[in-house]
């Protein structure tokens, strides 16, 4: 199957103003420059890539079944989002384990990319909206087990560095294809560095979890693991991701370290099941949850993951960093955590592609279901 698309294109590093390209059987195989302008004042962007997302329009990838995180994952995928990796929070074993069940088909079958495990080998005084009940101390042999049930389709595995056994975890990781994000942290500037270059050492790709949420703030003489992650990434050595939502943080923030990490920043939604949905009460695995305004958040008054899409997120940092570096942010940044050839408009790459009209408003999705 072929189809030609004409308008201006916009890539992190490119912006062509009048360029017609094709894709064939999902892959893009050509892109040229027009002399003239199309008339349909179409712009084509990457298709959004979340890392870090756990639900929508009603559907929790922690608790759903089938039928609503199908529905979750589609709701973001019609806002653009074409890449999504489906987010767990701390549970047991067995309800983890149960969980896979559900969603392992659906990677096979194209609806979500891959899963993501946030927890349960985090550190319960930075829980955030995560269960304290259900976290528990560094498990390499229960990470094992849950690698096994996956069949390959866990790509994430968010732990705090000073879990017991976390070089372990890392080496399970590494060994099995699997990014190494740290967060939901106490851990120390040099703790937490010294894990990182252990991972780096070991071949894995290294991610913040949601940087500066679920973790101490920076103080000038104690950096702390949010230092540790911004070093990181000027280095070269992780990445970081950013619920670059307005909400989690301000975009003052989100601009600085977009700015200042070399092309290392990715938004994530950390979106939950209330994404899409008017405000009232929800569930975050076990926890209860109330948006108000459409912000999310638990009885203690923490935030609760976010209701905003990467659409939504793109259009708040194209206003601010311009539309190349936005497309940086949501797309091609995360295309190179996860290691595919997504994230840009070029030759040979997936044609996962976002089509928005003259006023950056969506107009449609595309994404060819053979390349899902």
């Amino acid at each position: 199957m072929s189809e030609v698309f004409r308008g201006r294109v916009v890539t992190a590093d490119t912006t062509i103003d009048h360029a017609e390209f094709r894709i064939e059987d999902g892959i893009i195989t050509e892109i040229t420059p027009l002399a003239d302008s199309p008339k349909n004042g179409s712009t084509f962007i990457p298709g959004f890539i979340d890392i870090h997302n756990h639900g929508g329009m009603g559907g929790a990838f922690p608790t759903g079944n089938a039928a609503e995180c199908i529905a979750a994952a589609q709701f973001h995928r019609d806002h653009g989002t074409t890449t999504l990796l489906a987010s767990l929070v701390s549970a047991s074993e067995a309800e983890i384990t149960k969980q896979l069940a559900t969603l392992v088909p659906l990677v096979s079958q194209g609806h979500i990319f891959g899963i993501h495990l946030e927890g349960p080998f985090v550190n319960a005084c930075r829980c955030g909206a995560q269960d304290p009940s259900r976290i528990v101390p560094g498990d390499p042999d229960m990470f094992s087990r849950l690698l096994a049930c996956g069949g390959g389709a866990i790509k994430s595995m968010t732990f705090a560095p000073e879990t017991p056994y976390a070089q372990e975890l890392v080496s399970l990781c590494a060994t099995n294809n699997v990014i190494v994000s740290l967060g939901h942290t106490d851990a120390s500037y040099e703790e937490t560095m010294q894990l990182i270059d252990c991972a780096v050492d070991a071949g894995a790709t290294v991610t913040a979890t949601h940087l500066f949420n679920a973790m101490p703030p920076i103080h000038h003489r104690k950096p702390g693991a949010a230092g540790a992650f911004i070093a990181a990434a000027g280095a070269n050595k992780a990445f970081v991701e950013l619920v670059a939502d307005g909400v989690h943080l301000h975009d003052g923030t989100v601009d600085m370290i977009a700015r200042n990490t070399n092309h290392a920043a990715v938004a994530v939604t950390d979106a939950m099941e209330a994404a899409g949905m008017p405000d009232g009460n929800y569930l975050l695995g076990s926890l209860k949850v109330e948006v108000k305004d459409k912000i999310a958040r638990i009885e203690n008054g923490a935030i609760a993951g976010g209701t905003s899409t990467l659409y939504d997120q793109f259009r708040r940092a194209a206003s601010r960093l311009g539309m190349n570096e936005a497309v940086r942010l949501t797309s091609t940044n995360a295309a190179r955590v996860l290691g595919i050839p997504a994230g840009d408009i070029a030759v040979g790459k997936l044609g996962h592609i976002v089509e928005l009209d003259s006023h950056n408003q969506l107009v449609r999705t595309i994404c060819p279901p053979s390349t899902n």
